[in-house]
């Protein structure tokens, strides 16, 4: 099998202490170092991780000023481009194209150049007017200069697909089943089993954590709604400011993923409400844990959970299901589905499988 000398961009860096792409490129990078590929991931020099190696994976820094807002990320995104084409890369993997694409002419000609193309940027309600104008012109020059395109949700693939008449490559994130809950966890965080909610997002509307601090609050429950995400932005920060109902527990940023997963795993419900993108991470990872799960209704999350999920639209959708007296007792066959899905359909060896069977295409 011919090894590649492979680059991964457009994440914060590796390990993940930020979201869903960082998390793939963690995930994706140690697998394809473990057959032997040479992989570069390029990080943030802020990121705290400093090593230059991370489980054979190799660690390029590059300055992220963070501190001017959007600008940084065009930039950083510049540096990294800049210095990729003079390392005679086989592959180029870009995860995203939001500030990136801009700078895709600048990619090395001699390099497979693939984007994996997320959701609808522009769809998403932080970016509006110009910006939304601009992520449309942003997802065409990522689709121009791709060889190859990925979508990680079949409604992506059919958008793609239509708007450009091209045939993208359909490869969803895997998920690892979790076997080894302990209960034991829950006690820091003074929880009881099955009697909190539970919902982990970055903070931003479309992932709707206002929608479902509202239809707790509007409820009689008396279980809090835990929500863990870095709330540390502006968005953030008005959330925690507006709601001081003692049952919505904001616990910052939490990157051990066994704790995120007992967490899952012990949670009476499981909300997940991204609602512009794919094939969301945390949306399997939910899945993954045996949890039970109420997600936004979009077609991004029916085209994973199907039948085996509740579905929010707004927040008294939420009050009512918090309401009906649901418990997760009463759908072992919801669990049983979506952890049969993730064998079948999320299966990690088959995922990088499909990923490296489009890195090493010749045509």
């Amino acid at each position: 099998m011919m090894k590649l000398k492979i680059a991964i961009l457009g994440t914060r860096g590796i390990p993940n202490q930020y979201g869903g792409f960082e998390q793939w490129a963690e995930q994706l990078s140690q697998q394809l170092a473990k057959q032997g590929h040479q992989i570069t991931v390029y990080s943030s020099h802020y990121h705290p991780y400093k090593n230059d190696k991370f489980n054979g994976v190799k660690i390029v820094r590059k300055w992220d000023p963070k501190n001017i807002g959007l600008a940084s990320q065009f930039l950083y995104d510049l540096l990294c481009v800049v210095h990729a084409r003079k390392q005679n890369f086989d592959v180029i993997l870009q995860l995203g194209y939001t500030t990136s694409s801009v700078w895709a002419r600048l990619l090395p000609k001699t390099a497979k150049i693939i984007y994996n193309m997320d959701g609808m940027e522009w769809q998403r309600e932080k970016y509006k007017g110009f910006l939304s104008l601009f992520l449309k012109h942003a997802e065409k020059l990522a689709v121009k200069y791709s060889r190859w395109v990925i979508a990680d949700s079949k409604p992506v693939k059919h958008y793609l697909d239509k708007k450009y008449a091209i045939n993208s490559v359909f490869i969803p994130y895997p998920a690892t089943i979790f076997n080894n809950p302990d209960e034991s966890v829950l006690k820091r965080f003074n929880l009881e089993k099955n009697n909190y909610y539970l919902l982990i997002a970055r903070f931003q509307p479309d992932n709707n954590p206002e929608t479902v601090i509202q239809g707790l609050i509007g409820s009689k429950t008396s279980r809090p709604l835990v929500i863990i995400g870095d709330y540390n932005n502006r968005y953030g920060k008005y959330l925690q400011k507006k709601y001081h109902d003692e049952r919505i527990r904001f616990l910052g940023r939490i990157y051990d993923k066994t704790v995120l997963d007992n967490l899952r795993h012990f949670s009476a419900l499981y909300f997940h409400g991204h609602s512009a993108g794919g094939t969301n991470p945390s949306l399997l990872e939910a899945m993954a844990a045996s949890a039970v799960i109420c997600a936004h209704d979009n077609k991004f999350n029916r085209s994973v959970t199907g039948n085996d999920a509740l579905y929010f639209k707004n927040a008294e959708t939420v009050t009512e299901i918090i309401e009906s007296g649901f418990k997760k007792s009463s759908k072992p066959e919801w669990i049983s589905n979506n952890l049969n899905k993730l064998r079948e359909d999320y299966n990690m060896d088959k995922i990088v499988g499909q990923y490296l069977t489009l890195m090493q295409k010749t045509d």
